[in-house]
């Protein structure tokens, strides 16, 4: 029998609605969703977690206290938040990619793709960016397609773009896309 892991959860009003953090027993963060899409992601976290409680806990290791400066405009807070990468080794490479395009700017899924040294992956790195746990965080919403068209975002297409508009409002860093 497997020892069951123990989660902390807490949810934040944001300027897209409600979001909810999980977190685990040593502060960091496995999952950022949004509350409607709250079913979808209860269903991923128990099936890639096994046995799990999720205890809802007040602002769990500051990560509210983070994600409130980054939507007051601080977008760099969103690196101060430790995060848990679970997935493929090939999901956890994109995702670690996500984290290094910087706030303000853009990559798209060709260009992401080559930035991990899988140039011919393109479509893998789409699906991967999709199932991205830890969304804003671990900025998935910075990628866009190589026309520079917003495509695909688990929070909707009306989120992505306003956390891009944020993003560039707010970032020492010139919104810029690469190709």
């Amino acid at each position: 029998m497997s020892e069951c892991e123990t989660f902390f959860s807490d949810q934040m009003n944001t300027p897209l609605g409600t979001a909810i953090v999980v977190a685990d027993q040593n502060g960091a963060l496995h999952m950022f969703f949004w509350e409607d899409q709250a079913d979808t992601w209860r269903k991923r976290f128990h099936h890639r977690n096994g046995a799990a409680v999720v205890v809802p806990r007040r602002d769990p290791f500051g990560h509210i206290a983070r994600l409130k400066r980054y939507f007051e405009g601080e977008i760099v807070a969103l690196k101060e938040i430790s995060v848990v990468l679970r997935g493929t080794p090939f999901q956890k490479k994109v995702w670690s990619a996500l984290r290094t395009i910087e706030g303000g700017t853009t990559l798209s899924y060709g260009a992401l793709a080559r930035r991990i040294h899988e140039p011919k992956a393109v479509r893998a790195v789409g699906v991967a960016n999709g199932s991205n746990p830890v969304g804003v965080v671990v900025p998935c919403h910075r990628v866009i397609g190589s026309d520079g068209s917003l495509t695909g975002y688990g929070g909707g297409l009306a989120r992505k773009r306003w956390l891009l508009e944020h993003e560039a409002r707010h970032s020492p860093w010139r919104l810029e896309m690469s190709a």
